[in-house]
């Protein structure tokens, strides 16, 4: 039945397990181990032969309620909650390479996913090559015959470009790689990678799905077959588990999620109409606007926009930070998808890392800003950025 609910029910309802004592929250279980009625049952436990949990390593039944619901949310067969988004980016990759094996990967990624395929793959003697995602043909040309994994991020952070994810799946199928999709920026809500194509789908549970400023977390959802042939062991010898307490800490988030990403999609695209028509705007990026540079793709791969809005200040870093810190409501800080509103500026904070060629093959300029639009009054935002832009001198 829960297969067939919409997307707010399954948010609310899909994967629950209650216990003997029929609570209405889901429980947490904050074991680090499970007993079992004599040997014979461990043994058959540890051979597979019959279901139940081992150790909290492995899992437990409320990351298995999250990774449940999470499996109806994304159309996905099979998933595994990770500690960090970071852990679930590193191990949908390297879950699945070994030495010789090539990385094809959008050059526009988040700072440390542009780390694990630039600096740590290559240390295990795995190649990688960054593209300009946004042309399929780059990615054609980047191909050799121990491609492996493509890996991308859509739209992208900070500056919310779009790749073709369709495009670039069929040509991972055409040569038998796998495609790893990030899909923190468009939610599980305005964007559905598996249906495209893609055959791995990462999220920072951080973001959008807590929601909220509390933990970390992160989740990798693909097939059955990939996640028992790839991602089974790794997740179980390396250790990136999820705690009991943080998945139970998301599960309470991600009913709220529709809710949230619907306000938060309507304060970016008012913050964005508002700063599109500024004199000391040089420009802004939001998917949910028909000048976004791939409007196009968006009209065939996302049911929304976005809550989050790139813009370039004129005037650089120093406009960009008289900005920031003139803002009442806005607050600075390099998290996004929170109930509150966020604003950072990349250069400094989340892609300072990078060499100055490579933030600016990216378009990420010293007056480049990146807003995480919250679920306040659309109006006070609106207000609080009008009343900022007309502190920054000119």
């Amino acid at each position: 039945m829960s297969s067939s609910w919409r997307p707010a029910t399954q948010l609310v309802h899909g994967g629950t397990t209650r216990s003997n004592h029929g609570e209405t929250s889901e429980a947490i279980f904050l074991t680090q181990g499970f007993v079992y009625e004599n040997s014979a049952a461990a043994e058959a436990r540890f051979k597979g032969e019959t279901d139940g949990f081992i150790y909290a390593r492995y899992g437990s039944p409320t990351n298995d309620m999250f990774e449940k619901r999470m499996c109806l949310l994304e159309g996905a067969e099979d998933a595994r909650a990770t500690a960090s988004g970071m852990a679930a980016v590193s191990a949908a990759i390297l879950c699945q390479v070994k030495a010789g094996d090539h990385i094809v990967a959008a050059r526009a990624l988040f700072g440390s996913c542009r780390w694990v395929v630039e600096t740590l793959a290559p240390k295990y003697g795995v190649e990688c090559t960054l593209v300009d995602g946004r042309d399929i043909a780059n990615w054609e040309a980047a191909v050799r015959p121990n491609t492996k994994v493509f890996f991308l991020e859509s739209p992208t952070n900070p500056t919310l470009e779009v790749v073709d994810v369709a495009a670039v799946a069929a040509l991972a199928n055409s040569i038998g790689a796998k495609l790893v999709v990030d899909n923190v920026f468009a939610t599980p809500l305005f964007q559905k990678p598996l249906e495209l194509g893609a055959h791995v789908v990462v999220y920072s549970a951080t973001k959008h799905i807590d929601g909220q400023g509390r933990c970390l977390g992160g989740v990798v959802l693909s097939s059955k077959e990939w996640i028992d042939e790839n991602l089974h062991d790794y997740f179980r010898h390396t250790g990136p588990a999820l705690s009991p307490f943080n998945a139970w800490t998301l599960l309470k988030g991600i009913e709220t999620l529709p809710l949230r990403v619907r306000q938060q999609t309507a304060n970016a695209s008012a913050v964005a109409d508002l700063l599109a028509g500024h004199s000391k705007v040089a420009k802004v990026i939001y998917p949910g606007r028909a000048d976004h540079p791939q409007a196009d793709i968006i009209a065939k791969q996302m049911s929304g926009g976005s809550t989050l809005v790139a813009f370039e200040m004129k005037g650089g870093k120093q406009a960009a930070f008289a900005l920031q810190d003139a803002l009442e409501i806005v607050k600075i800080s390099n998290n996004l998808g929170d109930s509150k509103s966020l604003i950072t500026h990349p250069a400094t904070t989340t892609h300072k890392n990078l060499s100055d060629e490579a933030r600016a093959e990216l378009g990420i300029s010293d007056g480049t800003v990146r807003l995480s639009a919250g679920i306040e009054d659309a109006e006070d935002l609106v207000a609080d950025f009008a009343r900022a832009l007309d502190a920054v001198q000119a």
